[in-house]
């Protein structure tokens, strides 16, 4: 985690000139699929529980406003830190995604975790998260248990599977391309490498 830390640094200091590189797979980046997505995307997993996603949250910020606006960013939550409270932080974000409050939501989920120490025990905690995002508990009860948000849970579940995501933060993009992000040392870098595999057709 070394070099994602280094990533960290360039969003406080001024980052580095990006040359001309000449993306390697296996250095740069790992096909881990054969057919990417019709259009581009880039998927980030994390976990709310990860502090490396935490403090990854400014560089996807910088990342999203220096893309193309035909970039789609996605996120997707996974089940496997966190114990019981994983799949249910996955739901979490799932239904915060629908009721199009997911940046208020994870916000103030990271900055309880991981700023005020506090932890997270179940829905009634999970229902004052969407209060204070300014969803009535009524309605963030009645989205978590709606079918819409299971679907997108599972969505998210599938592709932690499909993927064989072990370790967050994680970045697909075009669903074929894993970033290495411990071969670039800017963010610059780091931008440009995830613009070039957006537009990568091969």
């Amino acid at each position: 985690m070394k070099k994602v830390f280094a990533l960290f640094l360039g969003l406080i200091l001024l980052p580095l000139t990006a040359q001309a590189v000449e993306y390697k797979e296996g250095t740069h980046y790992q096909v881990v699929k054969q057919t990417a997505t019709a259009t581009p995307e880039v998927m980030e997993f994390f976990s709310f529980y990860c502090p490396h996603c935490f403090k990854f949250e400014p560089l996807i910020a910088t990342l999203k406003d220096n893309l193309g606006d035909d970039v789609k960013i996605k996120k997707n939550h996974v089940n496997f830190i966190g114990k019981e409270m994983g799949p249910l932080l996955t739901r979490a974000y799932a239904a915060a995604e629908i009721l199009q409050v997911e940046d208020k939501v994870a916000n103030i989920i990271f900055d309880q975790i991981h700023t005020q120490k506090k932890a997270i025990n179940g829905e009634k905690d999970i229902l004052a998260i969407f209060e204070k995002a300014g969803v009535s508990q009524k309605e963030a009860k009645s989205a978590l248990a709606s079918f819409p948000v299971s679907g997108l849970a599972s969505q998210m579940k599938r592709d932690t599977e499909t993927f064989q995501i072990r370790g967050v933060p994680a970045l697909i993009v075009n669903g074929k391309y894993k970033v290495n992000t411990g071969s670039v040392n800017s963010t610059e870098e780091f931008i440009a490498l995830v613009d070039f595999l957006s537009k990568k057709k091969d």
